[in-house]
């Protein structure tokens, strides 16, 4: 029996899917963040794509579950086994040590969520646990360079949270974290379409609605799609048209949220910082960044330009990877942040 040496791990731990790089090899591994478990047994079912499948669809003695919400763990133990799957799955259980994982985090999570999420991973296999904060990671998955003394700045939307930060000399100097992400605009879809067309439709449909035509910046002649689902006065399936104008109408308060992050980021931005900003832009990462003119509608309220980054799934994932080979300058400026939170909320509690 052969065992391979230790290996390197970055995951990008997120509400919607969970991606895993490994060193040397890039990432090895895209998953949704569904566990699917028998409720009497506790069972895990199936973890991942297959489980998704199960959304909506699993019979009573069978539960489809997200453990991530908001970009935290809502349930430890059922994150803890899909951690061990995944990791497993990246790199086999034939290790001669245990990996080293660094875990992406939002930048507005507190110590207690943090120590959970290190915990977590160590319980799924972990040599050592290390965190990143999510716009620190997607900068460096994006390929940005943020260890001069110049302002940059990363919108990353996420399937739970949107992390607006500015960056230099390899931290962050300014950043908002909104519980706002792709989940949001899906559950927005779903009471909109329940409410004006008397139809309940699932998670899936609303995801795919706003992938086909959902537009932050409508223009033009709108695009139609045919939805499926319950009818909610006579119960039975049903099928309707609606437009991507309907569902701007659906999203747009998540939108203004979004863009309002982005202006109170900008507002609190040094001025010799805000002026690299000007030159550099604004650059968009996570599966939020894929939304239809989302950077146009940033552009125009802005008046910055807006770029998305270059493979903007994979940016926090590939960032979480590299930043294994910045251990101790990262180590150093998270103490020093989460100090600096500490010390806040002190003074506020008075």
């Amino acid at each position: 029996m052969k065992f391979r040496m230790s290996a390197d791990i970055g995951i990008d731990l997120g509400t919607a899917n969970v991606l895993v790089y490994v060193k040397g090899r890039g990432i090895v591994l895209t998953e949704p963040s569904v566990v699917a478990m028998d409720k009497s047994s506790g069972k895990v079912i199936a973890v991942g794509s297959e489980a998704r499948r199960m959304l909506g669809r699993t019979p009573g003695n069978i539960v489809a579950i997200r453990p991530l919400r908001s970009g935290v763990i809502a349930d430890y133990d059922v994150t803890e086994k899909m951690l061990r799957y995944f990791i497993e799955k990246a790199v086999g259980r034939k290790l001669f040590f245990k990996p080293r994982v660094m875990v992406c985090i939002p930048s507005s999570v507190t110590g207690v969520e943090e120590r959970a999420v290190k915990q977590a991973t160590v319980q799924a296999g972990a040599r050592q646990a290390h965190v990143i904060e999510e716009p620190l990671a997607a900068a460096l998955g994006a390929g940005l360079d943020i260890s001069q003394p110049g302002g940059t700045m990363v919108v990353d939307i996420g399937g739970g949270t949107t992390d607006v930060a500015v960056l230099s000399l390899g931290g962050i100097v300014q950043s908002v974290s909104l519980r706002v992400g792709g989940d949001k605009f899906d559950e927005a879809i779903v009471k909109y379409v329940r409410r004006v067309y008397n139809l309940a439709i699932g998670e899936r449909s609303a995801e795919e609605i706003k992938m086909e035509i959902a537009s932050a910046c409508p223009n033009g002649a709108p695009s139609e799609m045919r939805v499926r689902g319950r009818d909610l006065i006579d119960g039975l399936p049903k099928e309707v048209t609606v437009s991507s104008d309907n569902i701007y109408e659906a999203i747009k308060e998540n939108l203004t949220l979004v863009v309002g992050a982005v202006k109170e980021v900008l507002e609190k931005t040094p001025p010799e910082l805000a002026a690299d900003i000007v030159y550099k832009g604004i650059v968009l990462t996570g599966g939020g960044a894929l939304l239809s003119d989302l950077d146009k509608l940033i552009a125009r309220e802005t008046g910055l330009n807006v770029f998305i980054a270059e493979d903007p799934l994979s940016c926090v994932a590939i960032g979480t990877g590299r930043a294994l080979n910045m251990l101790n300058v990262l180590n150093a400026q998270h103490k020093r942040r989460m100090i600096r939170k500490v010390i806040k909320q002190k003074v506020y509690a008075g």
